[in-house]
């Protein structure tokens, strides 16, 4: 049984990153032989199987022929001729289409991935990239991470995925699978590359067009340098993963909480007065169409209603700070507090030139958070009161504890 360590462990070694889970390619075998060695069958699709001692991942060497539109259109041969040469020519990019031998750790690397991890370059293996529709948001995925590195795309390979995006072959991909891509992009270091990598060769407006729509439209100058709205949400996405260490909840809430502004009449441009009512329509169609998790959609329908409200924090009444609270059910799920402030301050500093500016709102809003919280429904009910009487006593002590901390 020949052996090869193959794909992201090699690469990610390479460019010194912690490697993640390691697979494995196995040539010249039959299924039959790897149960007899004791291995189990996990694959669906094409024959993986587990390492009876380590678990992890080993799979035929296998080849794939185009059969139908969209990513799951293809036919696969693991029969035991297949070559590891031909296995490997059958993957996304160059940097992931190295194998290693396990019996002495030679390299192989039928495709220069070596080179183009040594220049910093993502380029396709392949003409049989075109096939796979994916593989253009695994292009931006793999830029949201690996950008920091200094990594482009090659322009031989931007062009393949601009006519990935013209072809009207992006439309297959499934909702769950754009979701996946999209979340782990948001988890990255710098998911403006994400958004950039789409943008640019136009998928972006196939996958997210509520994002698209956002490029092009001007903001006033004076409270947005970058002017660009599809430029500040860029900006806003990297400044959530960088406080938020890449928590994808905190992250879709940055990508989102503006798209109201790219449905202002023309006539109030460069303002957005109610954009944040604007949004809550297009963000609702995306959240659907995506089947965005609960989570996910709560936090960014909260960041897109009331995040100009939290930037006025200062200036807003003790009773509407309580009702800014009750809304975003900060009182049963007191951790949503928390996560509007952050996006919030994402939202701010993710500006051209102003990332180490100063947020007190989100140390403020945290604190009278924390003062309304600490008035306990026990300690109202105790006076006798039930019912409606009771919600309303509770409302003023919670406004009268917000009021309390904010004169101190």
């Amino acid at each position: 049984m020949r052996t090869y360590l193959v794909g992201g462990a090699i690469r990610d070694r390479l460019l010194g990153l912690q490697a993640g889970d390691r697979d494995f390619v196995v040539v010249g075998e039959t299924p039959e032989a790897m149960l007899a060695a004791g291995f189990k069958p996990v694959g669906r699709d094409f024959p993986v199987f587990l390492h009876p001692d380590t678990g992890e991942e080993h799979a035929l060497a296998r080849t794939e022929r185009k059969s139908g539109r969209g990513y799951r259109g293809f036919v696969v041969d693991s029969d035991p001729s297949v070559t590891l040469e031909e296995d490997l020519g059958r993957r996304d990019f160059t940097i992931n289409a190295i194998a290693e031998d396990e019996e002495d750790g030679t390299l192989v690397d039928p495709f220069g991935g070596v080179r183009d991890i040594e220049a910093r370059v993502l380029r396709h293996v392949g003409d049989a990239f075109v096939e796979d529709p994916l593989r253009v948001l695994r292009a931006a995925r793999f830029m949201a991470r690996f950008a920091p590195l200094g990594f482009s795309i090659a322009p031989e390979t931007m062009a393949l995925m601009r006519a990935m995006s013209a072809s009207g072959e992006l439309d297959t991909l499934v909702p769950e699978r754009v979701w996946q891509e999209l979340s782990r992009a948001l988890s990255s270091k710098q998911p403006s590359a994400f958004l950039r990598t789409l943008h640019d060769c136009g998928a972006l407006r196939v996958v997210l067009p509520e994002v698209e729509a956002l490029y092009g439209v001007p903001q006033r100058a004076e409270y947005h340098p970058e002017v660009d709205t599809g430029v500040h949400v860029e900006l806003v996405c990297d400044m959530a993963a960088r406080l938020a260490s890449g928590d994808p909840v905190i992250g879709f809430a940055a990508l989102t909480h503006d798209l109201g502004k790219a449905l202002t009449p023309a006539d109030e441009l460069p303002r957005h007065v109610m954009h944040e009512q604007r949004g809550l329509a297009p963000l609702h169609a995306l959240c659907e169409r995506l089947k965005v998790p609960a989570a996910h959609r709560e936090l960014a329908l909260m960041a897109c209603r009331e995040h100009l409200n939290v930037h006025r924090l200062f200036e807003l009444r003790d009773d509407t700070v309580h009702d800014l609270l009750a809304r975003c059910d900060g009182f049963r799920k007191p951790e949503r507090i928390a996560q509007l402030a952050l996006v919030c301050e994402a939202d701010k500093r993710g500006r051209a030139g102003l990332a180490d500016s100063d947020y007190p709102q989100r140390e403020e809003l945290q604190r009278l958070h924390a003062a309304a919280l600490a008035v306990r429904g026990a300690d109202v009910a105790a006076e006798g009161l039930q019912g409606p009487a009771l919600g309303e006593a509770l409302r003023k002590a919670r406004i009268a504890a917000i009021r309390r901390v904010r004169d101190t």
